[in-house]
């Protein structure tokens, strides 16, 4: 069972990540040059079973082009590129993940229940993200996000507030919360919103984004490569709290130099190491994100 260190701070952890349909082979290298930090291949809900064989094919001869032009999974400069394979409940999502699971950055499970289904991933190379979109996923969250296989845990919200019958905001902030507490115990990354399917609405957008920010979800997952700045753009840190930072961080670097055991703030308020190191991550993720989109570098 994993522990529970700290977890990776935002620097560095992905804050775009773009679906892109696996029978559109077309549209792979387009993903690639959006900006996005992370593209998801998706062989799921994206392509009609008929053309599922396809759409696997078509991911495996891109990422073993992939690799043989780069010496290993990840191109230099570029983003990470992900599968998102098929159900594991079915022989086509195990055949999925035999197909991807040594060329992908990682591969990313949809509909995991319990952490019984992982068991699949016995010989699996890639990183695994799990996607809780039940119930029963988010009861499990805990265990889920604890298993030494999943490097980082998201939620499906259509389905499950189709299998829920939830609607109002209040409802979903409490399950959204109850995977955040889980991927923070189990020393996971930040959790990553769902997408938003409103294409043409930036305003909701970002007011979306800032109300998951709020409740301490990290980075988004889109649908098109239009929503990427707006979701750069809701994450960056404000003006006042890049000053705020910036402020904890050299209080606690002239405590370094005078020898002083309590970082004390201008104003009088005293502030430990943890405040100390998120100002830190604060300074990096606004650096980060005031530049050109690139690929994030874990620290």
């Amino acid at each position: 069972m994993s522990a529970a260190p700290a977890a990776p701070g935002p620097s560095w952890v992905p804050v775009t990540w773009l679906y892109v349909p696996g029978d559109r082979p077309d549209r792979f290298a387009k993903a690639a040059a959006s900006g996005a930090d992370v593209v998801i291949i998706d062989l799921e809900d994206a392509v009609a079973p008929a053309r599922k064989d396809e759409a696997r094919e078509n991911a495996v001869a891109y990422l073993s082009r992939r690799r043989a032009a780069t010496g290993g999974p990840a191109a230099p400069g570029g983003p990470a590129v992900h599968v998102r394979v098929n159900d594991l409940s079915g022989g086509r999502g195990l055949d999925d993940l035999a197909a991807v699971g040594d060329l992908a950055d990682a591969v990313r499970l949809p509909k995991v229940d319990s952490p019984a289904v992982l068991g699949a991933l016995d010989g699996v190379a890639a990183p695994a993200y799990a996607l809780l979109e039940s119930a029963a996923g988010i009861l499990h969250a805990a265990a889920i996000a604890a298993h030494p296989r999943v490097a980082g845990v998201a939620l499906g919200e259509q389905d499950l507030a189709a299998e829920l019958s939830v609607t109002g905001e209040d409802a979903m902030n409490h399950l959204r919360l109850q995977v955040v507490l889980a991927a923070a115990a189990a020393g996971l990354p930040p959790v990553p919103m769902s997408v938003y399917p409103l294409l043409d609405d930036e305003e909701g957008l970002l007011a979306s984004c800032a109300a998951g920010r709020a409740i301490g979800l990290f980075g988004r997952t889109a649908i098109h490569p239009r929503q990427i700045p707006a979701i750069r753009r809701a994450f960056r840190p404000s003006a006042e709290e890049t000053a705020a930072a910036l402020e904890v961080v050299e209080a606690a670097e002239r405590a370094q130099r005078s020898g002083a055991g309590a970082v004390a703030l201008p104003d009088g308020r005293f502030v430990d190491a943890p405040v100390v190191a998120r100002a830190r991550r604060t300074l990096a993720l606004a650096a980060r994100l005031s530049s050109p989109s690139q690929t994030p570098t874990p620290a």
